[in-house]
């Protein structure tokens, strides 16, 4: 027979013991997000420290943690290439442009979706959420751009990705979780009509879905280079993103070695090594500058549509 000393005793060594779990599921967890940590850090990490070092030490493989021989060397060699800085140019001609119209085309689509009194939402979902699963393929697409004579034009980079129905889903399942009807009914007992609900009440009560769906659509046009490669054959209009491509991949580095004995051929070889780097820290500092700005907002955006206690 149990006395109610013993049975108080095993619930004791039960709750020490699921306690003593807890503990160790927690250090195991803790020791690998540590790892897993270093093991995505370290190579951008890499790339910050291989592009203030010198280049003769990132060639010889001396840098790992620290940088090798402070050197702003192929920083000073990026502010010579003008294609990077014609390229930053468009970049942020498309970014800034295409974030801003991907934003006004989201938002006149979804908040007609969220409200009830819109007969017929369902079927425009539907039409929506079919274009996520089944589209007109590249070759359509094109010949579509190349019809509306788009091709060789700013409006390549952005029309043909004008908005994005996950963003719309998105947008909408805030305004209908977030926005209250009172809301509405109050603003038209006060004489506002719809377009002035939707601009003086609903936009600035969704600021963080606004923040998140920026900051998607901002990061897509900055990272944008394979609708540069379809429809643009300018130069003057590729986007920063496609000369980082020829750099990195191509390994094409305007270095002029005629006339150099072999000591300074080697050096600038090494350079070439360095500049990559760099270049690809200074295409990553304006999104990295950007975050903070709606670091405030993302965390609460991110969250719509779970669970609601």
């Amino acid at each position: 027979m149990v006395t109610g000393k013993d049975w108080r005793s095993k619930k004791v060594n039960g709750a020490g013991s699921m306690l003593h779990s807890d503990k160790i599921f927690d250090t195991t967890n803790f020791l690998l997000m540590i790892l897993f940590f270093f093991l995505f850090a370290w190579p951008l990490w890499f790339i910050v420290i291989a592009s203030f070092s010198d280049p003769a030490a990132v060639w010889n493989g001396k840098v790992v943690l620290l940088p090798k021989g402070f050197s702003l060397e192929a920083y000073r060699e990026i502010l010579k290439y003008k294609s990077i800085w014609l390229g930053y140019r468009n970049t942020i001609i498309y970014t800034v442009l295409g974030t801003l119209i991907n934003l006004v085309l989201t938002v006149c689509a979804a908040y007609p979706l969220s409200r009830k009194d819109f007969m017929p939402k369902n079927f425009f979902m539907f039409m929506f959420m079919l274009t996520m699963y089944f589209s007109g393929g590249l070759i359509p697409t094109y010949l579509v751009v190349s019809k509306l004579n788009l091709v060789n034009t700013i409006w390549a980079m952005i029309i043909p990705g004008a908005i994005s129905i996950y963003n719309v889903i998105i947008t909408r399942t805030y305004f209908m979780n977030s926005i209250p009807e009172s809301l509405e009914e109050a603003a038209e007992l006060d004489g506002a009509n719809s377009l002035q609900f939707l601009l003086r009440i609903v936009l600035p009560l969704s600021k963080p879905v606004i923040a998140v769906i920026a900051l998607y659509y901002a990061v897509g046009h900055w990272n944008d280079f394979f609708s540069a490669l379809i429809y643009i054959h300018k130069k003057e209009l590729l986007p920063l993103q496609t000369f980082l491509r020829d750099l990195l991949i191509q390994n094409q580095v305007n270095i002029d070695m005629t006339g150099l004995d072999p000591v300074a051929a080697e050096r600038k070889m090494k350079l070439a090594q360095t500049i990559k780097y760099g270049v690809i820290v200074v295409s990553s500092v304006p999104v990295l500058c950007f975050y903070p700005l709606v670091q405030k907002h993302f965390v609460k955006g991110i969250m719509i549509g779970s669970v609601k206690g």
